[in-house]
């Protein structure tokens, strides 16, 4: 472990914890579910013309984007705003800090311990949807930049925190942001990761099953043939595929997850009265794609097994079940381990907490993707949050690691942007 430089010091001594608790509850006052960021990033970008930063915001084109083969928006929405905060104008090294600013339904309030769009602080905690992801982790960024301006010391490049919509629906947010010219040397996107350091994170696409019965009155039960009794088949024959596909998976950064590359079916509908034999079926699931795999093979596989356990059924083959994959898709997206900004976000971490961070790949996905794989700009994950908090209820995020991950975002910042 290196000395720090008293510029580093004075920087990391500029943080003000207490002010990034108080913004980040007045941001999760906002209820920014998808369609509805507008409110959020107004505020997000007002607060950074506060604090000093450089500010473009514009209206998000969806018509114009649907066009583009990464588009994915399920969530229909009037507007979007795009914001972006930049400090920095120098020759050095250019980074950029993506976080979303869209957030889950909290679902049933009754079951909250403290109100959803209320921050409150409890326990060492702030509690409130989005605190764990990802106002977290952006505000945690946007007071480490606050700390560079705010200490004094000169960035020799070039940091751009973007706030973008949509990220829990498809990403439309970050697509705009990289097809509008947003790209650096690279990136750091703050989603929940305990802070490990996160080099790669899998895929995940969506899709639907749709089984055909035949319907009866239920006295006569035998006259019909129920779409509920012939989803099991197909049931049992997606748990023996899950199985097959983990059994190859070897990847060290994947070896603390039991499943790696989850197969999970999540919504069953069928039938339409109790006294009917049910003479269909639908249901909807998400197979996640690993580092090492592309979408459309892992769609033939899952195709494949279904078609295999419809062809050893006679109802079954003589009526094929249909596969649709009308749902979200995400690629999975990866760097090398041992890239620059790995190891500067590692060091940085490691200066700051004492010892070195824990390096793993995550197994859901993310915006990196597009950062990745279609702006061209080597992006890993590190953020404050819990994915255990995530779209739960009483969701909540630690004060101690938004205050470790403020330090190493704003080290990371100082070292990464000062490289020529």
């Amino acid at each position: 472990m290196k000395p720090m430089r008293d510029d580093e010091r004075r920087v990391l001594d500029a943080i003000d914890v207490d002010g990034l608790v108080d913004y980040l509850c007045e941001l999760i006052a906002f209820p920014s579910v998808g369609g509805h960021e507008s409110s959020a990033q107004r505020n997000i970008a007002a607060k950074m013309g506060a604090l000093g930063l450089g500010v473009e915001t514009w209206d998000v084109d969806f018509e114009k984007l649907r066009g583009h083969p990464a588009f994915s928006m399920p969530i229909e929405r009037k507007e979007g705003i795009g914001v972006v905060g930049s400090y920095g104008e120098g020759n050095g090294k250019s980074l950029i800090v993506n976080g979303h600013i869209d957030v889950v339904s909290p679902g049933e309030e009754s079951k909250w311990r403290y109100p959803p769009w209320k921050g409150t602080v409890a326990d060492g905690r702030v509690y409130g949807r989005g605190s764990s992801d990802m106002k977290g982790g952006i505000v945690a960024a946007l007071y480490a930049i606050k700390a560079i301006v705010d200490s004094g010391v000169p960035l020799g490049g070039r940091v751009m925190l973007e706030t973008v919509i949509g990220e829990e629906d498809g990403g439309v947010g970050t697509l705009d942001a990289v097809l509008r010219g947003y790209k650096a040397d690279a990136a750091i996107v703050p989603e929940p990761s305990e802070l490990s350091a996160v080099p790669a994170h899998a895929g995940v696409m969506a899709f639907r099953v749709t089984v055909q019965g035949k319907a009866a009155h239920a006295s006569l039960r035998t006259d019909g043939v129920s779409a509920i009794d012939k989803f099991f088949p197909l049931y049992e024959a997606l748990k023996r595929l899950e199985a097959e596909r983990n059994a190859r998976i070897s990847d060290p950064l994947y070896a603390g997850y039991d499943i790696p590359s989850p197969l999970s079916i999540g919504k069953i509908v069928g039938g339409e009265w109790p006294g009917t034999v049910p003479e269909n079926l639908y249901f909807e699931g998400r197979i996640g794609v690993h580092t090492d795999e592309i979408c459309d093979k892992v769609k033939k596989q899952l195709e494949s097994a279904v078609m295999k356990a419809a062809d050893a059924d006679p109802w079954l083959k003589a009526h094929e079940p249909r596969v649709d994959w009308n749902g979200y898709r995400f690629d999975p997206a990866k760097i090398s381990a041992n890239h620059p900004i790995m190891e500067t976000v590692k060091a940085a971490y490691s200066d700051v907490a004492g010892h070195t961070p824990k390096v793993e790949g995550k197994t859901y996905s993310s915006d990196m993707r597009l950062l990745v794989n279609l702006g061209s700009t080597p992006t890993m994950i590190f953020g404050p949050g819990e994915l255990r908090e995530a779209h739960s209820a009483n969701e909540s995020v630690s004060i101690e690691n938004l205050k470790v991950a403020a330090k190493t975002y704003a080290l990371s910042i100082l070292r990464w942007c000062n490289q020529h």
